[in-house]
């Protein structure tokens, strides 16, 4: 699709007990203080006018399909920006009043405009870029928008910060574990900087986040909670990687640089896409609305 992919982690042919300790890869404090503005946003957002918090994620969405075009631009893959980012606004907000079929319309009429907005660049590349132009548009805003049908109902607020709570322990604790005590490297060939350690670390404080936030804001049994817990740990750490995926298939580090300390926006989100529908999944099965 893109540029090779790169050699093989130089300490994957080391023993593990002779690693070095994975170390961070970004500027930390610039790292917190972004968090923290997001985190307070988001907060303000959910206990204000709920409804804010779908402008969020829509700003959020316009931003990261801006990215990720942009990465796909530089490896020679032209995806059609101008309906992906229209058409993932009204993924998302017709998400709000129609629900599921808000989001498969928008969706389907998003890709038909796609097929003939690539008209004028002739055949050659023509599946590659259309194929780009949905995926982009799928990834992004199709996963995003299961934010917005878990904030609509009534506890919809709950409902999110179970996710946020649980997704952040979980990037949280991988990152503190990984970076004290990480040796054995989990996906050298796809993230060279995850490890086993830090995996562990991610299921501890995601669990936990996920079985007191959902016993507590949800009135759910504590069981529900590891397992919902559980299950965001594990799409969490499967955006991380998908997402590393992309970016060693297009050659890049970072999918931007709007976020100091973080990279790009779609790199700190990576992990919250895949995790909003499990999320909206698990919780419309297992937990009735409460007012």
């Amino acid at each position: 699709m893109a540029a090779s992919a790169p050699p093989e982690h130089p300490t994957s042919a080391v023993h593990p007990a002779e690693r070095p300790r994975l170390r961070a890869g970004r500027n930390l404090w610039a790292a917190i203080a972004v968090g923290l503005l997001m985190g307070a946003g988001i907060l303000v957002a959910l206990f204000t006018v709920r409804q804010l918090f779908i402008g969020i994620v829509a700003a959020a969405v316009a931003v990261s399909s801006w990215e990720l075009a942009g990465a796909l631009r530089r490896a020679g893959i032209h995806a059609s920006l101008p309906p992906v980012l229209a058409g993932g606004q009204a993924m998302v907000w017709l998400a709000w009043p129609f629900g599921r079929d808000g989001i498969l319309v928008a969706f389907m009429i998003t890709t038909m405009v796609c097929l003939v907005w690539r008209f004028p660049r002739g055949a050659a590349g023509y599946v590659r870029d259309v194929s780009a132009s949905v995926f982009s548009t799928a990834y992004v805003a199709g996963f995003a928008a299961f934010a917005t049908l878990l904030v609509v109902p009534a506890d919809g607020a709950a409902r999110t910060l179970c996710l946020m709570l649980a997704g952040v322990a979980s990037d949280v604790g991988g990152y503190a574990a990984g970076v004290l005590g990480g040796r054995h490297l989990m996906a050298p060939s796809i993230s060279p900087k995850k490890s086993w350690e830090g995996f562990i670390g991610s299921l501890v404080a995601g669990t936990a986040a996920g079985a007191l936030s959902v016993t507590f804001l949800l009135g759910g049994q504590p069981w529900l909670g590891v397992l919902f817990g559980l299950v965001i740990v594990l799409t969490a750490t499967g955006g991380d990687l998908v997402e590393s995926l992309i970016k060693r298939d297009l050659g890049v580090k970072d999918m931007g640089t709007v976020l100091p300390g973080h990279g790009g926006l779609m790199d700190r989100i990576d992990s919250l896409l895949p995790s909003a529908v499990v999320s909206w999944l698990l919780l419309s099965l297992l937990v009735p609305v409460g007012g």
